[in-house]
């Protein structure tokens, strides 16, 4: 069984390696001479007096990276990269800030100041590209409110992310206390052209969600924030200045599609689920594996997604009898915290798994492409069926180590924990579940 651990964790490293951000930004922006197209859109560099750049998010080296490397060498742009770790390089005309994430810091305010006084001063002639990726919510960061403070927002952060509401959700919220939220970063410069290329980390459908959308109309309303407040106990939780706020609904409204805003504005998708997807079956199929890929199970909680995933790589076993098969699935899962522990919603789902799995001729791994989980300074994890029985023999149980939101403990004594470090990219999250033929 632990051949299909192995088989597990070189699908993903196959997978993450095959995933090129730079090169995918500087495929995406086609250009002959000074004539450029994105997707659909196509314009004229000439047209500009100055080009700006606002790179925010994990992937935000990469993608500042394959877009400078576009451009012509004689365009110098100037701008903003903000990112969660300290970069390899730092590029020309980009101002670097190392901000927080998953909660933002005093340095997450000072890139929602730098990157308001950049679009304050664009007009007609200017073109801005937004790269963004997965993190930026709380790495870009400002209130919207004078009254409310670093603290406030870092508060707001916590509750949002540890209550279990999927990101939407989550990011209704944010998006109207923020004044860089919910495309008020397009609001802050309606004149200039704006170019937003995105790496996703959110479904299909929902790109506003990414990076809180700073740059796309907000689908969401005040009525929404109130909704998620009830349901998940939020203004009840918060102890500051947006309680209040929050609970009452007084609250500016985010701009909506036709907005002056949004006239002069275009949104391209980089890479997002499937071009995880494609790289991942064609990995899993090279090593043998009979293999479907399945993106249902997206903000389901983690007990619904495992009984559905495990039914999933069964019902293909026996459609393949003799076969080893593969279930990949992608995006979020809800994790609510219930404990102080280490860990995140990839190692949880693992160790939710582990007591299913037991004695059986399966593995399962589950991953942040970013390389994070949670608090944890893993990606993620991997368990087999024998994961239950070497546990106990170390006196640990799953459901306890689960109870307290602790499962990168469970995982690292076990050495089963998936440590790749930030990985520069931030997509979905990865989960791989592999069964092989009994006996």
């Amino acid at each position: 069984m632990s051949d299909l651990k192995a088989i597990a964790r070189g699908i993903f490293r196959e997978t993450l390696a095959a995933i090129d951000v730079a090169d995918s930004v500087k495929s995406a922006l086609g250009r002959i001479g000074t004539i450029c197209r994105v997707g659909d859109f196509e314009f004229d560099l000439c047209d500009f007096s100055r080009v700006h750049v606002l790179a925010i998010g994990k992937a935000g080296e990469a993608m500042a990276s394959g877009l400078v490397a576009a451009l012509p060498s004689d365009v110098s742009p100037t701008g903003l990269m903000v990112v969660p770790a300290k970069p390899w390089n730092n590029l020309p005309g980009l101002e670097t800030i190392v901000a927080g994430h998953p909660v933002p810091t005093e340095e997450s305010f000072r890139a929602g100041r730098a990157a308001l006084e950049i679009l304050a001063g664009c007009g007609a002639d200017t073109l801005v590209f937004f790269l963004l990726s997965g993190g930026g919510s709380a790495l870009v960061e400002k209130p919207y409110f004078t009254d409310v403070g670093l603290k406030d927002m870092q508060e707001l952060h916590h509750v949002l992310v540890t209550c279990g509401a999927p990101i939407d959700e989550i990011n209704a919220v944010r998006k109207h206390v923020s004044a860089v939220k919910g495309g008020r970063l397009a609001a802050a410069a309606p004149e200039a052209l704006k170019i937003t290329l995105g790496v996703s980390d959110v479904p299909p459908g929902r790109e506003s969600a990414l990076a809180s959308g700073p740059t796309l109309p907000d689908p969401t309303r005040i009525s929404d924030v109130l909704r998620v407040s009830r349901e998940y106990g939020v203004a009840a939780k918060l102890t500051g200045p947006l309680a209040r706020r929050i609970e009452k609904g007084d609250l500016p409204e985010t701009p909506k599609e036709g907005d002056r805003a949004f006239q002069r504005a275009h949104f391209h998708l980089v890479l997002g689920m499937n071009q995880m997807f494609h790289s991942a079956h064609r990995y899993a199929e090279a090593s043998g594996c009979v293999t479907v890929c399945d993106n249902s199970t997206d903000d389901w909680p983690i007990e619904r997604a495992r009984d559905f995933l495990l039914g999933q790589l069964e019902s293909l076993g026996r459609q393949h009898q003799g076969r080893r098969v593969c279930v990949i699935a992608d995006g979020e899962v809800l994790s609510r915290v219930t404990g102080d522990g280490v860990g995140g919603r990839n190692s949880a789902f693992v160790l939710a798994c582990v007591e299913k799995i037991a004695g059986k001729p399966i593995a399962v791994l589950s991953v942040g492409t970013d390389g994070i989980d949670g608090n944890s300074p893993a990606a993620g994890a991997v368990a087999d069926g024998t994961t239950l029985e070497r546990a106990r023999r170390a006196g640990m149980e799953p459901a306890d180590y689960f109870e307290r939101s602790d499962a990168y403990s469970f995982f690292s004594f076990l050495e089963d924990t998936i440590e790749t470090g930030p990985t520069g990219n931030n997509l979905r999250d990865l989960r791989i579940l592999i069964s092989a033929p009994e006996g």
